[in-house]
């Protein structure tokens, strides 16, 4: 199966990089800048708890029209660089090629039918902590790496199913949930306030979730995302609240979320597809999010600095 990587970051890196292993011929990553010459002089580094590997000579480009077309695009890009990401792969997409976000936001699945059309759009997410030590050099520290797939419409169609043995086949976990976007919703119940409250305390969970006063805003950001999706008729189950805390208690001590260390370092991040997801969708469902606008707003004045 050709699959081509957009992005190879955190996410990009580690899991391109498995299929790389895998299927050097068939695997593509569309990548630039920096990223670029270090993968075409140096190859793909990646150090890992599950042991560490190195691919000497990455399919590496900037150009994906250089690729020819695909059976599945991969999208790790930050969010904020969706929209061109998906205008620079129009070449590569074929009539049955289905293209699989693994972002930490909810939206990109819409921008995916709105720029490549519904039929190529699909839902998709990814469990791993893990973070660039430098261009072409990717470091997993924590969580055993998973994808999970799914068509929109949650049929079981061929593609679907070929791209996750495929992912099996290279030597990490992937499913087809019954329900992609209820398993998305989980995912963004998850990542949304932990990305909010350690970007705001600017410490790793093992410390704010033992702080009565943070914990607190934390559990109360997860109460207001169950209330958004009720409104969205996304049932995330009467235990949503108990299972979301419980993760942030299972998590690493040390663990921090790529938004979190993106706004520590002065960097753009994912502020909009993730705080800003919310709190535009909140308003949108009549739901008031009150502990998400206090999060957001706080923190866009940075995020408008970095970002110009």
């Amino acid at each position: 199966m050709r699959i081509a990587i957009v992005g190879a970051g955190g996410v990009g890196g580690y899991f391109g990089g498995r299929l790389a292993q895998k299927d050097p011929h068939n695997t593509f990553f569309v990548v630039r800048g920096a990223t670029l010459a270090a993968m075409q002089s140096k190859g793909l580094r990646v150090d890992s708890v599950n042991g560490d590997f190195v691919i000497d000579r990455p399919n590496a480009t900037d150009d994906p029209s250089s690729i020819g077309a695909v059976d599945a695009v991969l999208l790790t890009v930050k969010t904020s660089n969706l929209e061109e990401a998906l205008e620079s792969i129009k070449p590569i997409v074929k009539r049955e090629t289905i293209v699989v976000p693994l972002e930490n936001g909810i939206e990109a699945p819409e921008d995916i039918a709105a720029i490549l059309g519904r039929e190529h759009a699909a839902g998709g997410l990814c469990g791993i902590i893990s973070f660039i030590v430098e261009p072409g050099h990717v470091r997993h520290v924590a969580t055993e790496p998973f994808v999970m797939l799914g068509e929109l419409d949650n049929h079981r169609t061929s593609r679907i199913e070929q791209l996750c043995e495929t992912m099996r086949a290279a030597g990490f976990k992937a499913d087809i949930p019954p329900d992609i976007q209820h398993s998305m919703w989980t995912k963004f119940l998850f990542i949304a306030p932990m990305s909010g409250v350690g970007a705001i305390t600017r410490v790793p969970v093992g410390v704010w979730r033992a702080m009565p006063e943070a914990r607190g805003l934390a559990q109360g950001a997860v109460r207001e995302l169950i209330a958004v999706a009720s409104a969205r008729d996304i049932n995330l189950g009467e235990d949503a609240e108990e299972r979301t805390m419980a993760r942030f208690d299972g998590l690493a001590a040390e663990a921090t979320s790529s938004l979190q260390r993106d706004i520590m370092q002065g960097k753009p991040s994912e502020l909009e597809a993730q705080l800003g997801a919310v709190v535009r969708l909140g308003r949108a469902s009549n739901v008031q999010t009150p502990v998400f606008d206090m999060l957001y707003h706080a923190l866009l004045p940075q995020e408008r600095l970095a970002r110009s």
